[in-house]
């Protein structure tokens, strides 16, 4: 009897699932949907005038849309979803940051998008943005990277850290099957990743939403995996992406990786915080124009937990920046 009732369970939550997402899919995305070769990328424009701040996430996120409001009133600012993620289309390419940078170029210039650029890049996202401003100098004025990697220490890491990632892999991996099955939406509902992550409930229920939908999706969870297994791959491309002479960059600090709480305690905090300080080391050797912000009380997600120093960083930028 119970298997047959547990079956039931999930062939309603799988039904759900299926009938959310066909209601979702009637509406149009917040901007517009760009080709860039067979398939389609998300992009979203907001601000008026200035140089055009470009956000590139972290690993799975797609948080600019929590920072969009208060960069629109500074300057333009395009927030696009890489391939797989929000309304983008998956790409049949690899997932790493040389084809990344290769659809985002491809983005800017069919969307009519004119440089010159400031790039913001959240964790992974720095890699993509450093490697954009690698290849396109002449469009890029001043970075922002947002506790971001550097490859040195990357492609070093320790045991412990090793197995952190492959257990997030395996995260990733029971999460698709949990979207699949309309689990990862139950969960939405009854605020479990406010539940999870407490300071989201600081965000307009409106600006959750974009974000939130697309962790609802399969794609999601499989594009993060695919971008986790080619980590190595791209923290080896972006190696070449070291000296940016006197380039603006402004490096952001977390205070600590992981917020002590119930479900880091098992995680290794202080090898992943070792690794965060050798790798900011790095990252202020980029440019000879670079600076660096401490947070006091962020975690890794500065982008939740004090999103104002994002938009301070960028508007050191937008007043020190050769615009013309």
């Amino acid at each position: 009897m119970l298997p047959s009732i547990n079956s039931m369970i999930l062939l309603a939550t799988t039904c759900y699932q299926a009938i959310a997402c066909l209601l979702e899919d009637r509406h149009p995305p917040p901007g517009k949907l760009i080709d860039v070769g067979g398939y389609n990328l998300h992009l979203y424009t907001a601000g008026e005038s200035g140089p055009t701040v470009v956000i590139d996430h972290s690993l799975g996120g797609i948080e600019g849309y929590l920072l969009l409001p208060e960069i629109a009133k500074l300057t333009k600012v395009c927030i696009y979803d890489r391939a797989g993620y929000g309304w983008s289309d998956h790409s049949p390419y690899p997932r790493t940051s040389q084809q990344i940078v290769t659809e985002l170029d491809c983005l800017l210039t069919q969307a009519g998008i004119e440089p010159p650029y400031i790039l913001v890049g959240n964790s992974f996202g720095s890699y993509n943005v450093r490697l954009y401003a690698k290849r396109f100098p002449h469009k890029v004025i001043g970075m922002v990277l947002t506790d971001g990697l550097h490859e040195t220490a990357m492609l070093k890491m320790p045991i412990p850290l090793q197995c952190l990632k492959y257990f997030f892999l395996s995260g990733f991996v029971m999460s698709f099957l949990g979207s699949v099955l309309g689990i990862v939406r139950l969960l939405k509902l009854i605020g479990t990743f406010e539940l999870i992550k407490r300071e989201l409930g600081k965000f307009p229920k409106k600006t959750l939403k974009s974000v939130k939908r697309s962790f609802c999706r399969p794609k999601h969870w499989i594009t993060m995996s695919r971008e986790i297994l080619n980590l190595d791959n791209s923290s080896r491309q972006v190696m070449s992406a070291n000296d940016f002479g006197e380039l603006p960059i402004v490096n952001i600090k977390a205070n600590t990786f992981f917020h002590p709480s119930f479900w880091t305690l098992l995680l290794p905090s202080k090898a992943a915080n070792d690794l965060r300080d050798k790798m900011h080391d790095e990252l202020m050797n980029l440019s000879t124009n670079s600076m660096q912000i401490q947070t006091d009380i962020s975690s890794h997600f500065v982008w939740i937990d004090q999103p104002e120093l994002i938009v301070k960083a960028i508007l050191h930028i937008v007043k020190n920046c050769d615009c013309n």
